[in-house]
């Protein structure tokens, strides 16, 4: 065997694509009876087909990797979402909800009506400066890390906002407006452009989906992802979010790859020129390449039981910081679907439903879970893809995911989070019951994922989906660490790294999968090429 991958979640399924089209022998170890970790789907409730991590597709529709394997070709369809954000108006007032649709001028229209001509205007100069900055951001993250490529990336770009107005800032000056902007809070970008809180608040929130809240610096690119859902927006693959693991998975075994499930890799184990790989069934694995796709934390261990450098591996796991942990998620079957004061329902059920209408309840709540506590009120986003596709739910219901941040993994006060998963998954339906009067008299069946639960199914250590914490200082080419961002591992010749503990992070890309690929067809083609 060349190529062994450790872990089948997505950026492991595309780095085992494009090296099994390159011609090259791979098989993929999967721990876990169903492939594509948090990129999968099961039947939860009878006849709801019910995501077990991730549910709106964002990052990969922009990097080209679904067209570049011909995923078409293997079954996956992807529905826009459109509109792909809505924020309902805060209970017991008259004001107008705020609807964000891929066309720009309804968006606007929607905020004119909600927030007031000013914002309207300031959303409309936030796009036009953002989206081609957002772009700039996806072309970085679509890529290895490191200074040279992301000085290319931003190479060219208009440095000078739009504020309207004004002139902007000369030329001599406009680097260092453009570097300070990227650097800055995601809330201190918002307060720049806007006035009216709830339009602010929903920014923000969608932001947070990366992890980070919008008050830690360099956080503005994330809120600033916004303007980019105007060029393409969040989409819904068909049969659920592990419709893209199939496709993987059928594309992978098309060009010849292997997929091995419910075989957990028990060591890795340098030898010769190689790999021994052995797993819990007792298959005694030889390999020259291995890539790991698995928790970086995760990846430690196993080298550590194949006799890596302790002093190394202690080193590295301190240094890495997973965070207190993310979120939770209540996985809802209903008999209909929210129905929100002021809104038709082909305006909120679609996409995104951003339940803040202030940036003080998403600061309380990461506060609380920096200090291992529940949070006051639970942030709350609500997604009812069933409207978009029927295929999930039976005749007549429907299913919605309600994601809440911040849940800390660990409790201050020591107890287990059997103690309060089910009085939690009560707070998150009453957070949208507030919003939709009636929403929770039409919960049928409900399944709680509690920060626990995610590490125990999908090993997501310290409940965190984005595996490391998504801050400033652990991005890019310091991802997870400066001496493991080039996604090989020092010491280690023919060990490499994928997944969202590499670079560009968490979210559903597959950019780290196509990285880890390329590099090492690169490696396996230059002892051939000495040889010559």
């Amino acid at each position: 065997m060349t190529v062994l991958i450790i872990g089948s979640g997505h950026n492991a399924l595309v780095a085992a694509c494009y090296l099994a089209r390159a011609g090259e022998s791979v098989e993929v170890l999967e721990r876990d009876e169903v492939l594509g970790g948090a990129v999968s789907t099961v039947e939860r409730f009878p006849g709801h087909l019910v995501d077990r991590g991730s549910s709106a597709h964002i990052m990969i529709r922009h990097t080209g990797i679904v067209e570049e394997l011909e995923l078409e070709r293997f079954g996956l369809r992807y529905i826009d979402c459109d509109p792909w954000g809505f924020a309902p108006a805060p209970p017991g007032t008259e004001l107008a909800p705020l609807v964000f649709h891929r066309d720009l001028d309804r968006t606007c229209a929607s905020i004119a009506t909600a927030c007031g001509n000013r914002d309207a205007d300031a959303y409309r100069r936030f796009v036009r400066t953002w989206g081609p900055r957002t772009q700039r951001v996806m072309r970085a993250f679509s890529g290895p890390p490191g200074p040279g490529r992301l000085l290319r990336s931003f190479w060219g770009l208009n440095a000078r906002p739009d504020r309207g107005g004004g002139a902007g800032v000369r030329t001599s000056t406009a680097g260092s407006v453009l570097s300070r902007e990227f650097l800055q809070s995601g809330d201190a970008l918002l307060d720049s452009y806007f006035d009216d809180e709830r339009l602010k608040a929903a920014l923000a929130w969608f932001g947070a989906q990366s992890g980070p809240p919008m008050s830690e610096p360099g956080t503005a690119p994330m809120a600033g992802f916004a303007a980019l859902m105007h060029t393409l927006p969040p989409g819904r693959a068909v049969g659920g979010s592990g419709a893209l693991t199939t496709a993987l998975v059928a594309r992978l075994r098309a060009d010849g790859g292997v997929v091995s499930s419910g075989d957990a890799v028990t060591e890795l184990r340098r030898e010769g020129a190689g790999w021994r790989v052995r797993t819990a069934s007792g298959r005694n694995l030889f390999a020259h390449t291995v890539i790991s796709g698995t928790h970086i934390l995760t990846t430690l261990d196993l080298l550590g039981r194949g006799g890596f450098d302790a002093g190394v591996l202690d080193d590295w796991r301190r240094r890495i910081r997973v965070g207190p942990g993310i979120g939770m998620v209540v996985r809802a079957a209903t008999s209909a679907l929210p129905r929100y004061p002021g809104a038709a329902e082909h305006e909120s059920a679609r996409g995104l439903q951003l339940l803040a209408t202030d940036r003080r309840q998403l600061r309380l709540a990461h506060g609380a879970a920096l200090a291992g506590e529940l949070p006051p009120r639970p942030v709350v986003l609500a997604m009812s893809f069933s409207a978009l596709d029927s295929s999930i739910a039976p005749p007549g219901q429907h299913q919605l995911t309600l994601w809440a941040q911040w849940h800390p993994r660990h409790l201050a006060d020591g107890s287990d989070w059997a103690a309060h998963a089910e009085r939690e998954g009560d707070r998150i339906i009453a957070e949208l019951d507030a919003a939709a009067p009636g929403f929770a008299d039409t919960v049928l069946n409900r399944f709680v994922q509690t920060p626990a639960d995610l590490e125990r199914e999908l090993g997501l250590l310290g409940g965190n989906v984005m595996h490391v914490e998504m801050s400033l200082d652990q991005m890019f080419f310091w991802r997870p660490l400066p001496e493991l961002s080039g996604q090989r591992v020092p010491g280690a010749p023919g060990m490499y790294l994928t997944g969202a503990s590499t670079h560009p992070g968490g979210g559903v890309s597959g950019a780290s999968g196509r990285s880890a690929a390329r590099l090492v067809l690169r490696d396996l083609k230059r002892p051939r090429l000495r040889r010559r």
